[in-house]
């Protein structure tokens, strides 16, 4: 993988977030979960290149990302929506995701985990985190949508840095 400057980014983010989804993951190389997500964007915030992302607490990976201080983003391209479902279907606590998808980890210089698969990578330093809460909607309608006791419990809001982002050449 080639690492490149954040601003060097010539995808469109929202098309690749919304339509071909990323790969959330956190931990060590010894312990780690990745889950599928397609809820997030990225942006400049104070003065730095971030992202934010949204993780339910009943997810395994929320545990990870909570106990480290740095995540990835990794965006595997069309041909592997295979890998997105069952990392988006399947709890880490109960399936080996790496053995079910057949990903390739990789550890970053600081630490943490992508993919061989992944065309694009950023790793991210958490910022700031908030959890949703149900009074700070102004538009009730799209809390009674996403968060119904149906739907499960409120996501936790990470707004990260963007440290490093590498390419697939």
């Amino acid at each position: 993988m080639k690492k490149i400057d954040v601003r060097e980014i010539k995808d469109n983010l929202v098309e690749i977030i919304g339509d071909e989804w990323m790969l959330v993951t956190a931990g060590t190389k010894e312990k780690f979960n990745m889950m599928t997500a397609n809820w997030g964007g990225m942006g400049y915030l104070w003065h730095k290149p971030v992202v934010f992302v949204f993780v339910r607490p009943e997810r395994y990976t929320y545990e990870f990302t909570e106990s480290q201080d740095l995540f990835t983003l990794s965006f595997l391209g069309e041909e592997n929506k295979d890998i997105h479902k069952i990392c988006g279907s399947k709890s880490g606590r109960n399936v080996d995701k790496v053995k079910e998808t057949g990903l390739v980890p990789l550890e970053t210089e600081n630490g943490s985990i992508t993919f061989e698969q992944a065309r694009i990578t950023l790793e991210c330093r958490k910022l700031y985190t908030e959890m949703i809460k149900k009074e700070n909607f102004l538009d009730q309608e799209s809390f009674q949508k996403w968060y119904s006791p149906a739907k499960g419990n409120p996501h936790k809001m990470y707004i990260a840095e963007v440290l490093n982002v590498w390419v697939k050449e």
